[in-house]
C-alpha cells in the first residue's frame, strides 16, 4: 500500500512526466495492459536512495573534531537533532552561544522563533530534522569563514544523504549558498524552490535575522505557505 506521501510523490512524478510529454508534442497515449502495469509500479520501485550510513555513523566519524580552528573555542559540537528520516529538514548557519552550551541546534531566541514557525506549519520539532552548516560556534557569533565551511559542510551533506528529506528549508544566506553553490542574496533566493541532488530546497530568512528585522516575518510566512502548498504533510 502506498502511503499519503508516497501518493504525493507519484502524482508529482506523473505531473512532471505529462508536462514533459506535452512539451514534446505528445497529446495522447494508449491505455494498454502494459501501460497500466507500468503505472501501477510507480512509487514502488523508486524509494529515496539511501546513503549507506546512519546519522550515528556520521557523528562517530565526526568525533571530537579538531579539523578547523572553530574547535579551539567551542564548548560542545552541535551535530543536529530531530527525526532521523524526516521529510522536512531545516539547515542553518552555525551554533550560537546557547547552542554551544547546550550542544543542541536552535535553542536560543532564534531557536524559539524557529519552533514557532515549525508549529505554524502544523509540525513539531520532533517531526523534522535540524542541522547547521558548521557544527561549532564561530567566536562572537561571526559568520563562518570559507575554510570552516569547506571543512565542515561535507558532514552536512552526509547528514542530508542519511536523512533523505523530500524538502530542505535553508535558513539564511550561508546555508543557501553552501547547498546551492550561489552567492545570490537571500532576499532574491527566497520564495522559490531550487534543486539539490533531487531534493527541493526552499531558502528563507534566518530566524536570527527576523529578530532584528521583524517586518520580514511576513515574507517568511509567505515562504511557509508555499512550503505547505507543495508538501501537504499528514495531520496538517
Amino acid at each position: 500500500m502506498v502511503d499519503r506521501m508516497g501518493l504525493i510523490q507519484i502524482i508529482d512524478e506523473l505531473s512532471h512526466s505529462l508536462k514533459h510529454l506535452a512539451e514534446s508534442g505528445i497529446r495522447r497515449a494508449d491505455c494498454s495492459a502494459a501501460s497500466l502495469a507500468a503505472v501501477e509500479s510507480w512509487g514502488k520501485a523508486r524509494p529515496r536512495p539511501a546513503s549507506g550510513e546512519s546519522l550515528a555513523d556520521i557523528r562517530t566519524d565526526l568525533g571530537e573534531c579538531t579539523r578547523c580552528e572553530l574547535s579551539r573555542s567551542r564548548t560542545h559540537i552541535v551535530f543536529g537533532q530531530g527525526r532521523p528520516h524526516a521529510r522536512l529538514m531545516f539547515v542553518g548557519e552555525g551554533p550560537g552561544h546557547e547552542e554551544d552550551l547546550a550542544g543542541e541546534p536552535f535553542v536560543g531566541a532564534a531557536g524559539q522563533l524557529l519552533t514557532r514557525i515549525i508549529e505554524a506549519i502544523k509540525l513539531t520539532r520532533e517531526e523534522v530534522y535540524i542541522a547547521n552548516v558548521v557544527k561549532c560556534r564561530p567566536p562572537g557569533n561571526r559568520a563562518p569563514e570559507p575554510v570552516e565551511i569547506a571543512t565542515c559542510s561535507p558532514f552536512l551533506r552526509r547528514q542530508i544523504a542519511a536523512v533523505r528529506p523530500l524538502l530542505i528549508c535553508t535558513l539564511g544566506g550561508c546555508a543557501a549558498h553552501t547547498l546551492l553553490g550561489t552567492q545570490e542574496p537571500i532576499s532574491r533566493l527566497r520564495g522559490r524552490f531550487f534543486d539539490y541532488g533531487g531534493i527541493r530546497v526552499l531558502p528563507t530568512f534566518h530566524p536570527a535575522y527576523l529578530l532584528r528585522n521583524p517586518e520580514k516575518k511576513r515574507e517568511v510566512w509567505e515562504d511557509m505557505k508555499l512550503l505547505m502548498k507543495e508538501f501537504p504533510y499528514e495531520g496538517r
